[in-house]
């Protein structure tokens, strides 16, 4: 009988870690769950991480990287870290607004002017205070990660906001997202992002919001073959460890694994940069279609009520106005 995907996993979770096809003396178990496969940053940063550690705590971790979503969509993995059966993977800052509200402050849609933007802000007292509320919840944040910004994906060249009225769009699983669409006359459906291909595909979903890189790592430009390039969200993410894990390892081992960690979120931000670009020619040169949205003031009026909506449990509209702001 063939193994499940599950199965797989658990008996990756199982085997003995390997370097260059020689068995190394095994340190500290960690799972890791990345949701895609070995060519997508997702993975490629816990493979830099390996390397890392390997070099500056020889023996110490034994990383075992289980790609391709087969540990479950982020809700499942993020329940696994809270749980300590998953020891580290990476998060959108949206997956883990069910557990801390307040990061969603950083998906309110065309808040940050570009990605050096973003990472200015999360790079002074906000990031330190989100680290904190995230902690408290079982989430150990060694670093800030930038997947890119959030396009339009569908099935017709959705140019305009009254184009998504009355289409059935498939969000994460957070208030702010569902508020944006519904805001716009759409319909959102939560849906976790391993479904999403057939959802669109079988006509569950007539769209949804994704970046480049995932737009073609998840294969959804075979059934949305338009990206419309709104850019209206900057997917902000985390590189996380389990609260339980982290508490269980000495001062050397934490500084060691933190460094690994900080290293790894800068070498994914670059890799994100260029897989964009990877990605996009790919979906070109298999009909996809890149097209620019119109009437943006009316997308950015959308985004502004739901600026006001979410002002209250944010902090209030005068800081939202002062991060849109700042230098």
């Amino acid at each position: 009988m063939a193994l499940t995907r599950r199965a797989l996993a658990a008996a990756a979770l199982a085997a003995p870690a390997l370097l260059a096809g020689r068995a190394i003396a095994a340190g500290r178990p960690v799972a890791v769950a990345s949701l895609l496969g070995e060519d997508k940053p997702e993975t490629k940063i816990w493979r830099r991480v390996t390397e890392k550690l390997n070099a500056s705590a020889p023996g110490r971790f034994d990383l075992r990287v289980v790609p391709n979503a087969a540990l479950g969509g982020e809700k499942e993995v993020a329940e696994g870290l809270r749980l300590g059966s998953v020891q580290a993977s990476l998060f959108t800052i949206s997956a883990l607004s069910s557990w801390v509200p307040d990061g969603q402050l950083l998906d309110l849609p065309f808040l940050f002017r570009d990605r050096a933007h973003l990472k200015r802000v999360l790079a002074g007292p906000l990031g330190e205070e989100l680290k904190r509320k995230y902690e408290a919840q079982g989430f150990v944040v060694l670093g800030f990660i930038n997947y890119g910004a959030r396009h339009l994906l569908a099935k017709e060249p959705l140019t305009t906001p009254a184009s998504v009225k009355g289409k059935r769009i498939r969000v994460i699983q957070s208030p702010l997202h569902t508020e944006l669409w519904s805001g716009l006359g759409a319909h959102p459906t939560p849906i976790p992002i391993p479904e999403t291909y057939n959802a669109l595909k079988t006509g569950v979903v007539d769209c949804m919001d994704l970046t480049k890189s995932a737009y073609v790592g998840f294969k959804l430009h075979e059934v949305v073959p338009y990206l419309i390039e709104t850019g209206h969200i900057w997917a902000a993410g985390v590189v996380a460890v389990s609260a339980s894990f982290w508490k269980g390892l000495s001062a050397e081992d934490k500084a060691a694994f933190a460094a690994a960690a900080m290293d790894g979120a800068g070498y994914f931000d670059e890799l994100i940069i260029a897989d964009e670009d990877t990605s996009m020619a790919k979906a070109k040169a298999e009909g996809g279609k890149v097209v620019q949205p119109e009437d943006r003031p009316g997308w950015e009026a959308g985004a502004r009520k739901v600026w006001a909506s979410f002002a209250p449990k944010l902090g209030g509209l005068e800081k939202i106005e002062a991060i849109a702001s700042s230098a």
